[in-house]
């Protein structure tokens, strides 16, 4: 029995230095020399940390500009998507009218629709609309997706039918059961919802790219092309570029971890 945990241990302990190797590389590299960095070995840390790459960075591009502009974009992508897949979802869920079983089918079927396939008509939309280089151009077209509404939709129909049915019976209607009981009871959910939209909106490069020609309207991700020029590429600076971009992501998945373990139901249940 000793032998099987010993070895559980060992196997689970070797698939988290495998996972956390890249990272470990990354803020190894960060700190180095560029010669350091290039060069192939095996040593994490350098042997004098170079902490004035972190400076470096800044000067090299206006990130402070950029993250900026990548958390309002951030942030109203996520708000938005929230919005609209609490609404979608609680109506392909709780709803029950004329088609929906149709239009929930072809929602479904827009998921198998790859992603770069809808750049043009995005981009021919946002320049009629005069929103190159804007805000809108990069808000504006990933506010509603529908992985999200389909997430929310399972958990509206995990909801006992017990809540709406006392809901009704003290006078809720469906706006008033959705925001005061249904919500909140799905807030694990919410937080996942929240989670993939924010960091999707955060890590996104191509379309930042495409819709954006100005320094003042570029994102953090569009920052780290800058370490890489005709020169070659600085790839010390780039990974610490990189570890300073990554770090409100795992700043915000560590604040919502304890809501995946959560279950939408328990408290509702428990009483």
């Amino acid at each position: 029995m000793k032998i099987r945990i010993t070895l559980l241990y060992l196997t689970l302990a070797l698939g988290a230095f495998i996972a956390l190797y890249p990272f470990l590389w990354m803020l190894g590299a960060a700190l180095k020399t560029l010669p350091e960095a290039t060069a192939a070995s095996l040593k994490f840390w350098p042997k004098s940390p170079q902490w004035q790459n972190i400076p470096a960075v800044f000067r090299a591009a206006p990130f402070g500009r950029y993250f900026l502009n990548s958390f309002l974009v951030s942030s109203t992508v996520c708000i938005s998507v929230c919005i609209t897949s609490i609404m979608a979802g609680y109506a392909f869920a709780r709803l029950h009218f004329w088609g929906s079983g149709l239009l929930f089918s072809i929602l479904l079927g827009s998921m198998m629709v790859p992603f770069e396939v809808m750049f043009i008509p995005n981009f021919v939309l946002i320049t009629k609309l005069g929103w190159y280089n804007t805000y809108p151009a990069l808000i504006v077209p990933w506010c509603a997706n529908a992985f999200s509404i389909f997430l929310m939709r399972q958990a509206f129909l995990a909801l006992p039918n017990d809540f709406y049915d006392a809901a009704v019976v003290d006078g809720c209607g469906h706006l008033r059961f959705l925001t005061r009981i249904a919500t909140p009871l799905v807030k694990p959910m919410l937080t996942t919802v929240a989670l993939f939209a924010f960091l999707g909106s955060y890590n996104a490069l191509l379309w930042p790219i495409i819709v954006t020609s100005d320094e003042a309207m570029r994102v953090v991700q569009v920052g780290l092309t800058a370490f890489n020029s005709d020169a070659g590429l600085s790839l010390n600076l780039l990974m610490c570029a990189s570890t300073v971009v990554i770090l409100p992501s795992l700043l915000l998945y560590f604040l919502a971890q304890r809501y995946f373990i959560e279950s939408a139901l328990g408290a509702g249940i428990k009483g």
